[in-house]
């Protein structure tokens, strides 16, 4: 019998009427069905799941196993019995309410083996209002691990794993833990995983909310049986881990998102049971928590924290009745900004008689910037730049707004202020109007030849940021990301007079995030493809002369000379001016060849420091002919001139043209 390649393990539950399309959803899958074997264990269903489920495997008898049991309790047992049975190269453990992407499986395998690695997470929907995790599906990640992304951040067993992983390492579901035990099977698989792939290029898996509630996985049973796998999951970081960055990474997830969760039903509990299980919980977050973990904590955590270290169950529970009053507030809590740092007006904010410090409300690092640019121009010299930034919840008093241009590679860096103008109104939109910020505008004008200190800005990519202060607290932020309507992205290239000489000047919006850059001297836009040449033809009027059109796309360029410079491969040189249009962004160049010496000539379209290369004269234009002192001259395209321009100006040889007649 033929190894299959994904051996699909599916523990069903009175999973009706959800099992059918979750299985129809595998066989379907476009991997094929001679690479696929489903399992389901049906754990002593008492619904039509039995049923359907012979029925199904009627109509996959060569796909299908079902192993019937009696109810275990929990997922546990099922799984672990699928995957005694599976013979797959990959196991996807799938629940029975949820479905599959029609190409889900092919992908993910196809990452696995293009990649090496022993886990790939496919990008999970959620279905009916139920919640999925997005943080790790930013992008695909071909190869990574659990501590350089956020893969740790969704530990459901609803992913491809290689089951030459899982057996060698003797991975399976522990059976005495209702909550927590997909932790404790995937955790140990992220960390002896050869690499994790992450698939969020394509819809994965649909996580589907049932109508009745009823998902294996969204069952809770209160605190209790979150304090029982706590411990254990934390001993296998502790085990596996050694202290460190590494350590920290998965600890955050624990000490944010298990602490919260816990502390929710802890707050539903009979008072007498509070208090052991807070402590209970103190205890076991002791081993990961340490003072270097604040920085990567919110405000708020480092504050829970704070509080459930202590053991403060009346500040713990008045602390939870808040966030749950903030989830459902549209208004953000107001902060108080003192020393240069804010500080969120949580509970118990530099009260005495709880003595928490000021560090765990510290948001200075959290607090949002909003901004808009309503001009950005470039005239000339000078770059005028307007528009608003302020600091969310921080009211626009002793606004201290400057704008900073620093060089990206050198890091070299020169604030220039700024004129702060009245923005009656702004805020409204948000907040319900709580807080306002009505001098938050700002409009400056950057000239190029003096914003260095007075001196002018040398060469390079200057990444244009506003410094947004007010009361004493400032935050930087990039700007260009939020612009007007009216306000371009698009890169304007100019060619100026300054200082310095002629200049190229590059206004544009980085990608992907559309900031605003000045880019001096060409370091990522050029001039040249600015010029687009017509093609050359002879004069209608004047067949002597070849004119060779031509049009700018620069945004501005100096009113300074415009020549098209020749030489042939005598050595000669000429050199004629260029017209432009009254539009001055199209210009005509007129060679009269009448006047050129005998030899092959080449030529290119200078403008200041600038040079061109003239394009290539069509094979199939007509030659023009002249007489000169009485002698038949002509001139036409040379040949083997590849893609450059190449004119040939040449006597008529009297024999060869007598010689060409006859023969004709």
């Amino acid at each position: 019998m033929a190894v299959p390649t994904v051996s699909v393990i599916v523990a069903a539950y009175n999973a009706m009427p959800y099992l059918t399309r979750c299985i129809t959803s595998v066989a379907d899958q476009s991997i094929g069905q001679d690479k696929l074997e489903i399992i389901v264990v049906n754990d002593g269903s008492t619904d039509g799941t039995a049923a359907e489920l012979e029925r199904l495997s009627d109509t996959y008898p060569a796909l299908m196993r079902v192993i019937h049991q009696e109810n275990s309790g929990g997922p546990s047992a099922p799984r672990n019995r699928g995957l005694d049975h599976a013979r797959g190269q990959f196991v996807f453990f799938l629940d029975a309410d949820d479905y599959l992407g029609p190409e889900a499986l092919e992908r993910m395998v196809a990452m696995a083996e293009e990649n090496g690695t022993d886990v790939v997470l496919g990008k999970m929907v959620g279905v009916g209002g139920r919640g999925a995790p997005t943080s790790m599906f930013r992008r695909d990640q071909p190869k990574t691990d659990v501590f350089s992304s956020r893969v740790y951040w969704t530990l459901n067993p609803m992913k491809l794993f290689r089951r030459e992983l899982l057996e060698r390492h003797h991975l399976r579901f522990p059976t005495d833990l209702k909550i927590g035990e997909d932790q404790m099977f995937v955790g140990p698989a992220y960390l002896h995983a050869s690499g994790i792939s992450v698939l969020a290029s394509y819809d994965c898996l649909y996580w589907v909310q049932r109508d009745d509630d009823g998902n294996i996985t969204l069952q809770t049973g209160g605190s209790e049986p979150r304090l029982r796998f706590l411990p254990r999951i934390v001993d296998v970081i502790l085990e596996n881990v050694p202290a460190g960055p590494g350590r920290d990474h998965l600890a955050h997830r624990h000490l944010t998102v298990e602490v919260q969760q816990l502390l929710g039903h802890v707050a539903r509990e009979p008072r007498e049971l509070q208090q052991k299980q807070l402590d209970r919980l103190a205890d076991a977050i002791a081993p990961l928590w340490h003072e270097g973990l604040n920085d990567q904590l919110s405000a708020m955590a480092r504050l829970r924290l704070h509080l459930v270290r202590h053991r403060m169950l009346d500040e713990v529970l008045e602390l939870t009745r808040f966030e749950k009053q903030l989830a459902k507030s549209k208004v953000a809590t107001p902060v108080l900004v003192d020393g240069g740092r804010a500080y969120a007006r949580y509970p118990f904010l530099r009260d005495p008689a709880r003595s928490v410090p000021d560090s765990c409300y510290d948001v200075t690092d959290q607090i949002g910037l909003r901004h808009q640019v309503t001009r950005a121009e470039l005239h000339g010299t000078t770059l005028r730049l307007a528009g608003y930034g302020y600091l969310h919840r921080v009211a626009t008093e002793d606004v201290t707004t400057d704008l900073v241009l620093r060089e990206r590679d050198s890091g070299t860096e020169y604030r220039l202020p700024v004129r702060h103008t009245a923005t009656p109104g702004l805020g409204a939109h948000e907040d319900e109007g709580a807080y306002t910020y009505e001098e938050a505008g700002f409009e400056t004008t950057v000239d190029i030849d003096t914003a260095a200190g007075g001196a002018p800005l040398g060469d390079g990519l200057w990444d244009i940021s506003l410094a947004i202060g007010a009361q004493g607290l400032s935050r930087e932020v990039r700007i260009g990301s939020k612009r007007a309507l009216d306000v371009s992205g698009t890169a304007d290239t100019r060619v100026v007079d300054t200082t310095l000489g002629i200049r190229a000047v590059t206004l544009y919006t980085t990608k992907p995030h559309g900031n605003f850059t000045l880019d001096l001297g060409e370091k990522k836009n050029r001039v040249l493809p600015h010029l687009k040449f017509g093609e050359s033809r002879w004069n209608a009027s004047n067949p002597t002369e070849l004119l060779i059109t031509g049009r700018w796309t620069l945004g501005a360029y100096p009113d300074g000379p415009l020549t098209l410079a020749l030489s042939n491969d005598s050595g000669a040189t000429a050199a004629f001016p260029v017209a432009r249009t009254a539009h001055a962004d199209t210009f005509t160049a007129r060679v009269p060849v009448l006047d050129l010496p005998a030899g092959t000539w080449t030529g290119e379209l200078r403008l200041s420091g600038w040079s061109f290369a003239l394009p290539k004269i069509p094979k199939d234009l007509e030659a023009s002919k002249w007489r000169r002192r009485g002698l038949p001259w002509y001139a036409k395209s040379a040949s083997g001139s590849g893609g450059r321009f190449a004119l040939l100006v040449a006597k008529t040889d009297l024999v060869k043209a007598v010689a060409g007649k006859l023969k004709a």
